[in-house]
């Protein structure tokens, strides 16, 4: 049921008009093109935009998510490996099981963020809106330590 709804989610996110024959043709897009949707996998207040490929299948897709200020992914991994690009912004990242801000470290915009499969970790925000890319490999999930953080089963 789980993966079901996951799929779901991100068939809706994928199916931007900039995923759509990604790999056919060239693509040049501007901020002003991209337009960032609420994504049920993240706490309320992240925004995501899918600009190539396809996160729920096999095969690199590129997925950019807009947080809000003050804002916190709890403790998840993820079943791939996966590139975290800061763009805009400042980004805390922390490694482990529980959110622990003093252990973590302050990502700048240009910072990069290189997670390996099933490697538990947190991200958050501090007084600004951060964007950040991600870049990995599909099939792609976002699985929370602790499954009552996970928006998606509330």
């Amino acid at each position: 049921m789980r993966i079901g709804l996951i799929a779901a989610a991100l068939i809706v996110l994928a199916g931007s008009v900039f995923a759509q024959d990604a790999g056919e043709h060239a693509k040049e897009l501007t901020p002003g093109d991209m337009v960032f949707e609420d994504n049920p996998a993240f706490p309320k207040g992240a925004k995501t935009i899918v600009v190539y490929g396809d996160p729920s299948k096999p095969g690199l897709f590129i997925l950019r998510a807009k947080f809000p200020p003050n804002y916190v992914v709890p403790p998840h991994t993820h079943p791939v490996f996966e590139s975290v690009t800061v763009m805009t912004g400042t980004m805390g990242s922390g490694m482990g099981e529980t959110v622990d801000k003093s252990k973590g470290k302050i990502l700048e915009a240009g910072s990069l963020l290189l997670l390996p499969a099933n490697h538990p970790h947190y991200v958050w925000t501090g007084d600004e809106e951060t964007i950040i890319q991600v870049a990995a490999n599909g099939p792609f999930d976002l699985i929370y330590v602790n499954p009552e953080d996970d928006p998606r089963k509330k």
